[in-house]
């Protein structure tokens, strides 16, 4: 098991080309949100942006558009109610923030599963319907994401008695399901096909509702970008992190919001590549 450094970050950021246009930085879905939920969602398309996607539409119930279109006015917007013609037109998709657990969010996750033939993310109510319907395990293509914290991980794969069983367990149905896993927790780990590695970034202060929803949209964002699953989830898990200890600076751990910590990725991404 490596740890994640900033030299070996740092070796895996791409900069971004001076002449380069919103078309060649990703287009990005996010299906999250519902009603009473919607926090989860503007935490996750704002996160998804300040990381760099160079679009992102966001698949939201009609009657809760207002939240998003005043929150985050850069995102574009595509109703629940409506069906998305062809989702191949997007780069990336990250799904399950707020989403709900109902036969409607089981319906699409379903189709985004069968349907979508580029990269995936699986969080929050994406793992919990597949939890509550275990042959959806198998329906997960490869190269998927999933960002489980332990008690979603256990419902996915069974009661572990620790973390250390729990992270061994992870490991193995990585190499299984060939997906990446990303077990949430003080070090988060990241594998994929017994390559393993654990983040050294990040403090207390995340412990709060909505840092898995921000660490959601910072994956996602460098999926529609074009880095490779295993790629994105270290840049994503580790720059989390980073901004979460940069917003230190002027927030204590008991008053750091997760908002706080997106406002510091630029400066989070600026120091990684200096």
């Amino acid at each position: 098991m490596k740890a994640l450094s900033k030299s070996y970050i740092k070796s895996i950021l791409k900069p971004r080309e001076a002449s380069s246009h919103k078309g060649i930085h990703g287009h990005a879905l996010l299906i999250a949100g519902s009603k009473g939920f919607m926090g989860s969602s503007v935490i996750a398309s704002r996160a998804c942006l300040r990381s760099g996607a160079g679009l992102l539409t966001v698949n939201i119930p009609e009657e809760e558009r207002f939240i998003l279109q005043t929150a985050i006015p850069e995102a574009m917007l595509v109703m629940r109610e409506n069906t998305i013609s062809d989702l191949n037109n997007f780069s990336a998709i990250g799904i399950g923030p707020g989403l709900g657990t109902g036969k409607e969010s089981e319906e699409i996750l379903v189709s985004v599963l069968n349907d979508f033939n580029k990269r995936i993310l699986l969080d929050a109510d994406a793992l919990n319907c597949i939890s509550s319907n275990k042959s959806l395990l198998e329906k997960i293509p490869k190269e998927t994401i999933i960002t489980p914290h332990p008690k979603e991980f256990d419902r996915l794969f069974g009661t572990h008695k620790d973390n250390n069983e729990r992270m061994n367990t992870a490991i193995q149905k990585s190499k299984e399901l060939k997906i990446t896993i990303v077990l949430k927790g003080h070090h988060t780990l990241i594998t994929y096909n017994g390559d393993t590695f654990y983040n050294t970034t990040g403090n207390a202060g995340l412990a709060k509702g909505g840092s898995g929803d921000a660490l959601t949209g910072i994956i996602l964002s460098f999926l529609a970008q074009g880095y490779d699953p295993f790629g994105a989830a270290k840049l994503g898990v580790y720059l989390h992190g980073f901004a979460a200890d940069l917003t230190l600076k002027n927030q204590s751990m008991e008053s750091m919001l997760i908002t706080d910590v997106i406002e510091s990725l630029g400066k989070a991404l600026k120091k990684t590549m200096e």
